[in-house]
């Protein structure tokens, strides 16, 4: 007869080891929580927007993207298209302009900022005074003050003549703006690079047989060195024999018309393949990553809520392809199509010249006055105002974050390598700046970021960016609301895109541990 205190003792203990109610357990509470807060969000969203809709029908405003297909006969300044046809021409052309100065922007901000901020850092009294001078001062001015004094400046210079400088026939200087040499792609750049494709690739496999010598044996094999003159000599064999790739504009024709002919519902059954596929491999990537060498480790409902996430998310691209935006799948294969038959054109039609070419600006005079001719750079009064702001004053932001992430490493590591005889420029590369990139990344990244919206200070200037266009698009069709929608969005997709693309640098560089 079993004693009736054991049989209590292991009743309470299963009632100890038992789950408790679903409503009661944490992370099921906890991921209640959040996808609820989720709907609740998108269920406001949904309901406001509705509301707006039904308030602006009744108002009778439209709320039509009608313009973008429409032609509103406006002139753009400069870009790619100074008499755009539509509405979303014009708009396009906004955009290539934005993303020009902010690309060439953030280029020219990290060269004067990596400078200045090792300036700060110098030895050097006088170097580290006038380093001290130039962040205190530009970066306590307001930057649409900056880009004003500027366009003043350049308005003010004399109007443009033959054999004017500051360097004649190379950098011209007046109230039109600044010109400057050209460099641009040439007929046969895409051939060229190709080879350089394939270059790249021997270099890899090169840099990887030698590093793994290296590993094993101790031998110093300069891989690195090794890699590069594989690619320099692609590059140089590629620049005399490039035009034998010219054949590639054939196939990539038949391709494009191939990619045109595949049906909807093709691309479609694609779109949930990918995504179902992804989700699997997610799911077994996930599940291996919580294996140990005695098997599975036992999953927690975190663990079985992710998965489920992840199954759930291919489903809504499957829904967005086939229910939600079915005339999505068309766009791709038509977009696609496009875009092979645009690289076909740069492989045929006889394009055997050299990759890259260069050209020094020019003046001519059609008429009564001279003019910036078209082979150099031509930068206009408007971009140079505004481009010449938005780095000097970002750069003096990314040079103290460059000081700051370099005496954010620690002092022992500059003593090591002292101590090891090493150069105060072979440390700065080798030890310093690796480890102090770490902590650099992060806020260049939102320095990048604050520079790309700083470049809608154009309009103060008159410069044709996407912001000086968009409301000029307004201003002639009424559609204020649309083209407030594009400018959000478009500048959402540039801080995704530089977000992604820093956080890409900021995980390679991480320390992983054990």
């Amino acid at each position: 007869m079993s004693d009736p205190r054991t049989a209590a003792g292991d009743e309470s203990l299963r009632t100890l080891g038992s789950r408790p109610p679903f409503y009661r357990d944490a992370t099921v509470v906890r991921w209640i929580a959040q996808v609820g807060a989720l709907a609740l969000v998108l269920g406001a969203l949904w309901f406001l927007a509705a509301e707006a809709g039904d308030s602006l029908r009744a108002s009778g405003a439209q709320i039509d993207f009608d313009f973008i297909s429409e032609h509103i006969g406006i002139k753009v300044g400069s870009g790619i298209d100074t008499s755009p046809d539509t509405g979303g021409r014009a708009l396009f052309v906004g955009m290539v302009n934005t993303i020009r100065m902010a690309a060439a922007g953030i280029a020219l901000a990290s060269v004067i900022g990596v400078l200045v901020g090792l300036a700060r850092l110098s030895s050097n009294w006088p170097v580290r005074r006038l380093a001290g001078m130039y962040v205190e001062s530009l970066r306590n001015i307001p930057l649409l003050v900056q880009i004003l004094v500027y366009a003043a400046v350049l308005t003010a210079l004399p109007n443009v003549s033959f054999g004017m400088g500051p360097i004649p026939g190379w950098v011209h200087l007046s109230n039109k703006g600044l010109s400057v040499p050209r460099v641009f792609v040439a007929d046969g750049f895409y051939q060229w690079a190709v080879i350089l494709v394939i270059g790249a690739v021997v270099a890899r496999i090169v840099f990887r047989r030698l590093a793994t010598r290296r590993e094993m044996t101790g031998e110093q094999t300069q891989a690195g060195a090794w890699a590069t003159g594989t690619i320099a000599a692609f590059a140089i064999v590629g620049w005399f024999v490039h035009p034998i790739f010219g054949w590639l504009g054939s196939p990539i024709r038949s391709l494009s018309d191939a990619v045109g002919k595949i049906p909807q519902g093709v691309v479609q059954l694609a779109a949930a393949v990918i995504a179902a596929a992804v989700a699997v491999w997610w799911i077994r990537k996930f599940l291996a990553s919580r294996r140990t060498p005695a098997g599975l480790t036992r999953l927690t409902d975190d663990d079985w809520f992710r998965m489920i996430f992840a199954v759930i998310t291919a489903g809504i691209v499957v829904f967005l392809f086939a229910v939600l935006w079915p005339g999505l799948s068309s766009w791709i294969v038509n977009s696609s199509s496009d875009g092979l038959g645009v690289l076909a054109d740069k492989f045929g039609n006889g394009r055997t010249g050299q990759p890259i070419d260069a050209m020094r600006p020019d003046i001519v005079q059609p008429g009564h006055f001279a003019n910036y001719g078209p082979a150099g750079l031509n930068l206009s009064t408007g971009f140079a105002a505004v481009y010449f702001g938005v780095v000097f004053y970002t750069s003096t932001f990314i040079a103290e974050i460059v000081r700051g992430g370099i005496l954010a490493v620690p002092k022992g590591q500059n003593e090591a390598a002292e101590a090891l005889g090493l150069r105060r420029s072979t440390t700065l590369r080798r030890v310093i700046l690796p480890q102090a990139l770490r902590v650099i990344l992060p806020p260049v990244g939102n320095q990048y970021l604050n520079l790309t919206k700083n470049t809608s200070l154009a309009i103060a200037v008159g410069y044709s960016d996407l912001v000086q266009i968009g409301q000029t698009v307004y201003n002639q069709t009424g559609k204020t609301l649309q083209v407030v929608a594009v400018w959000m969005l478009f500048y959402l997709a540039c801080s995704l895109t530089i977000s992604v693309v820093v956080n890409f640098f900021n995980i390679r560089l991480r320390i992983v541990e054990r």
